[in-house]
C-alpha cells in the first residue's frame, strides 16, 4: 500500500513540475523585416547600388572598346596578314576573357561588402532582440519565417522602438 502512495504521490509531483516547465513565454518576430528596415541597410543598399553601378559602368566602357576593336579588325581583315588576323583573333578573345573575368571580380567584391556591411547590422538587430526579450521576460523568440501558427506576441514593434526605428 506504502509503495502505491508512494508511486502516486511522484506521479503528482512529477506532472506538477512538467506543468511548471511548460509555461515558458515564447514571442515572434520577422527578422527580416526588422533588418530592412534598419537605416543601416538601407545606407548598406544605396552604398552597394552605388557601387555595383561603378561595376557596369566600368564593363559597358570595357566591352564598347572592345566591340570597336573587334568591328575596326574586321574591316581591315582583308588588307592584313593570315598571322596578323590571327594574333588580332587572339588578342579579341583575351581581352573578352579579361572583361568577363573583371565581371567575376566585381561580384565577388559585391557580395564581399554585402556580408561585411549586413553583419554588424544583424549583431545590432539580435542584441536589440535579445534585449527586448529579457526585458519583457520571453525564454524564447523565432523568427516568423519558420512558423506555421504564431500564437505568440510579436516582438518587431517593440524592437524597433528599441533601435528608434
Amino acid at each position: 500500500m506504502n509503495v502505491i502512495k508512494t508511486l502516486v504521490l511522484l506521479t503528482v509531483f512529477t506532472l506538477g513540475f512538467t506543468s511548471v516547465k511548460a509555461q515558458t513565454k515564447v514571442a515572434h518576430i520577422n527578422t527580416e523585416e526588422l533588418v530592412a528596415s534598419m537605416p543601416e541597410t538601407k545606407t548598406l543598399q544605396a552604398k552597394l547600388e552605388k557601387l555595383s553601378k561603378t561595376y557596369d559602368d566600368e564593363v559597358k566602357a570595357k566591352e564598347e572598346e572592345l566591340k570597336a576593336k573587334f568591328q575596326r579588325y574586321n574591316s581591315e581583315f582583308e588588307s592584313q596578314t593570315e598571322a596578323t588576323n590571327a594574333e588580332r583573333t587572339k588578342e579579341v578573345q583575351t581581352d573578352a576573357q579579361k572583361i568577363e573575368q573583371f565581371k567575376a571580380e566585381a561580384m565577388r567584391d559585391l557580395q564581399k561588402q554585402e556580408q561585411e556591411g549586413l553583419q554588424p547590422i544583424l549583431e545590432k538587430a539580435q542584441k536589440a532582440i535579445d534585449e527586448v526579450a529579457s526585458e519583457q521576460g520571453f525564454d524564447y523568440v523565432l523568427n516568423v519565417t519558420m512558423l506555421v501558427v504564431a500564437k505568440g506576441k510579436d516582438l518587431l514593434q517593440d524592437v524597433k522602438t528599441k533601435l528608434n526605428i
